[in-house]
């Protein structure tokens, strides 16, 4: 059937629209007539007017042009550049409201992309931070000039501009002070900083990494080029100016890419790891390192990791994905063995390196997909009782899912950072297993972002 013209959103329009939810980007969702369109900034149970910026056949966008009713929780961001910077969405809705939306963008998630019903004592409250700020242990900031001035930040929303983030809000306060400084000493020694435009310049971006428990702090300076101009004049003026750096390193990276990361890493100064502790673990972090960005609310996580696993001191566990082997030596304890694969070889390094250290004997750690690894253990005889899943944002791969279902332990606990493909994977699951009950973690607060932790038992198993 033709669509009627009328029904039609146009270019720059403005209509009326009610917000209903807020969608997976922190975004608000609405309806007109129909159809979805999504407005950022808009909050739930706010009424606007919008104006359409987008318009495709099965959805739109649009900007707020005014606000008739405001959400009672809607607060005044705290942050100077939050609407520019993009970095945080949710800085203008009272945090105890964030918990509660995001628990309901898990929900959502469950509702679009399975047929498995949920009570609502199944999702459990979000648990949040008491201090809902400064959380983060690592900044990457990219460097640039801006009239003659260092400046250091992130790319603007949609945009090619940086902005300058002297302040940032959700990092450790030792971050902000360490990048304000190394920005002073660039712009002191005059030092060639790349231009993006152009691709000219030599330093692209400064890296800081903070051990919230030690205090320590790690630069990472990553350049266009192998040498570093002025390299023991910059080393000494960190060295000066900032004690807490315990560990100065350069990164090359000469291609022209997004990735932060080039495949070169020189030691430059000081040691070459930070340490760091969660709950009675240390961790040596090398620049590479992947480590959780939130502590405070890691600890949180693993330990609800550990009430799903439900240990007794008889089980085998697989780590899948388990990168530097920090779930994995989080429950190692209760367990009576726990085996962990990962396909980065230097984090299995890493992981073996972390279990000699905490004198864990009951671990095992193999380079490998758990995909091709479980299949072999099993045929060793070797059979897991509890399987912990930490993929990436794009879910588990289908092949694991599929070795689960073949390998059916008895427990599954799903750790996810992406609601939507976490969905996906727990409807492919739900053939054997059944959700006992999800529960949402706030490790960004301020982002649309939430990480869930699922627990499932194999059906027809009494847990």
């Amino acid at each position: 059937m033709a669509n009627h013209q009328d029904t039609k959103l146009e270019l720059k329009q403005t209509f009326p629209l009610t917000i209903k939810r807020l969608g997976i980007n922190g975004e608000g969702v609405g309806y007109f007539k129909k159809k979805v369109v999504f407005v950022p900034g808009a909050l739930p149970g706010e009424e606007i007017v919008a104006e359409a910026t987008k318009v495709e056949p099965k959805f739109s966008e649009a900007r707020i042009k005014k606000i008739r009713k405001p959400s009672p929780h809607r607060v005044k961001p705290p942050c100077p550049v939050f609407e520019e910077c993009g970095g945080c969405q949710l800085q203008h809705l009272r945090y105890s409201q964030q918990l509660i939306e995001k628990r309901d963008i898990v929900i959502q998630s469950m509702e679009r992309y399975t047929r498995i019903p949920l009570e609502p004592h199944q999702v459990k409250e979000t648990i949040g931070m008491e201090n809902p700020w400064n959380y983060r242990n690592k900044s990457q900031f990219q460097v640039g000039l801006k009239d003659g001035e260092v400046i250091a930040g992130l790319y603007g929303l949609n945009s090619h501009r940086l902005i300058d983030l002297p302040n940032c809000m959700v990092q450790h306060p030792a971050s902000n002070t360490a990048t304000s400084v190394i920005k002073r000493i660039l712009k002191d020694l005059n030092i060639s900083i790349y231009n993006e435009k152009k691709k000219k310049g030599i330093v692209r971006t400064v890296i800081t990494r903070v051990g919230f428990q030690t205090g320590e702090v790690q630069v990472v300076i990553v350049t266009s080029t192998d040498e570093l101009p002025k390299k023991d004049l910059i080393i000494k003026a960190i060295t000066e100016q900032l004690p807490e750096v315990k560990s100065i390193v350069q990164n090359v990276n000469n291609k022209n890419t997004s990735l932060i990361f080039g495949e070169k890493t020189v030691h430059l100064a000081g040691e070459q790891v930070i340490n760091e502790t969660l709950g009675d673990l240390s961790y040596e972090l090398s620049a590479r390192t992947f480590f959780q960005l939130n502590p405070v609310q890691t600890v949180k996580l693993y330990d609800e990791v550990k009430k799903a696993a439900a240990l007794t001191g008889k089980e085998r566990v697989v780590d899948a994905y388990c990168g530097v082997g920090t779930i994995g030596l989080w429950l190692s304890e209760g367990a009576k063995e726990v085996r962990g694969m990962d396909v980065i070889k230097e984090s299995i390094k890493d992981a073996r390196k972390n279990a000699e250290r905490h004198n864990r004997k009951n671990v095992k750690y193999e380079v490998g997909k758990a995909e091709q690894i479980l299949p072999k253990w099993i045929k060793e005889g070797w059979r897991p009782d509890v399987l912990v899943v930490d993929p990436p944002r794009t879910g588990c791969d289908d092949a694991l899912l599929q070795t689960i279902l073949k390998v059916k332990p008895k427990k599954v606990v799903y750790v996810s950072c992406n609601p939507s493909t976490l969905a996906k994977d727990l409807q492919t699951l739900s053939k054997l297993y059944k959700v006992e009950y999800m529960q949402p973690v706030d490790m960004f607060p301020q982002t649309s972002h939430v990480e869930v932790i699922v627990k499932l038992v194999l059906k027809g198993t009494d847990e």
